[in-house]
């Protein structure tokens, strides 16, 4: 399963595109269709990026990252987001251990302490409970009290979200937004895509394949370095960097992304090469993961909105234009 070895760029492109295309015919085995999602989503965990998946319910968000966690051998948590979850509920709580001798104050971890952890509904949390998570986000840490905590490596948050227009739910802060790598939008699947769903969830009690694990933890560190090697010429760094900051100046956008979003446009790109097969970045990998890096980080005025534009047509005439 280790990709390490005294093998020259060229076998360690190969067997990298290898790995992936494992994991995603194993991710096969249970979701049906949704390649571009997986794509994303594979791509982000190469950045070591956090990923927001959105869609309305039923469309299998939770199952994926499950499978993904089990494919990739990683140990897998989940929360779920309700309006009456708690921040201790995430990061845990020190509580009272007694002996025959003594009694202390021992910290319980909470669910946060795992490599893959799934927020079901994060729109459902109050934005103080939505808070706690800031830390674990970007510092791969919680702090408890005056205590500091790290998080075991690789670590994921993958958090799910429905609509807003959804019923009881509230809008993330900007700053947690701007945490996320990538915003990924899920789409219904298409007739036989559906029909190939039922089928298989219908005619079985308890639908669940056998999943090979395809790479171990160390592998999954040892693929997030080989990410940052893969080259990318000046000229595409540069357009990268110029499509970030169009976005602050476009006049359809009441703000734009900030220096974070120019950092994780590129390593996208990177990411995005390895998955389609190729060794360096082309203009084409910029292009498309514009939309998942930016779309959530970037506002649209009243008057863009009132016209019916989107994130996504913005980013398309920005990319298209520079």
């Amino acid at each position: 399963m280790s990709l390490v070895g005294t093998v020259d760029n060229a076998e360690k492109y190969r067997k990298l595109n290898q790995k992936i295309e494992e994991i995603k015919n194993e991710i096969g085995k249970v979701i049906v269709g949704q390649e571009e999602v997986i794509n994303q989503v594979i791509t982000s965990i190469l950045c070591d990026g956090n990923i927001l998946l959105e869609s309305n319910p039923g469309m299998g968000k939770t199952k994926m990252i499950h499978t993904l966690s089990n494919v990739i051998g990683l140990n897998f948590s989940r929360i779920q987001a309700t309006p009456d979850l708690m921040p201790s509920d995430i990061t845990g709580t020190h509580i009272i251990e007694e002996t025959e001798t003594s009694t202390d104050f021992v910290f319980q971890k909470g669910p946060i302490f795992a490599n893959m952890v799934l927020v079901d509904e994060i729109n459902r949390a109050t934005p103080k409970t939505q808070s706690a998570l800031l830390e674990a986000m970007q510092e791969k840490q919680v702090t408890v009290g005056n205590q500091s905590y790290s998080l075991d490596k690789p670590f994921f948050l993958m958090a799910t979200q429905n609509p807003l227009e959804q019923e009881g739910t509230y809008p993330l802060p900007e700053a947690q937004r701007d945490r996320f790598m990538m915003k990924v939008e899920l789409d219904y699947p298409n007739t036989d895509e559906e029909r190939e769903i039922v089928n298989r969830f219908t005619n079985h009690l308890d639908y669940s394949p056998q999943l090979n694990q395809v790479v171990s933890q160390a592998s999954v560190i040892k693929m997030q370095e080989f990410t940052r090697e893969v080259p990318i010429a000046d000229d595409i760094r540069d357009r990268a960097i110029m499509i970030v900051k169009n976005t602050r100046k476009d006049h359809n956008l009441e703000y734009g992304a900030s220096p974070r979003a120019s950092i994780q446009l590129i390593i996208a790109g990177k990411a995005k090469a390895l998955v389609e097969g190729r060794n360096h970045v082309s203009n084409q990998d910029i292009n498309a993961m514009a939309k998942p890096v930016l779309r959530h980080r970037i506002g649209l005025t009243f008057k863009a909105e009132k016209e019916g534009l989107t994130s996504d047509k913005v980013i398309e005439n920005i990319t298209n234009r520079v």
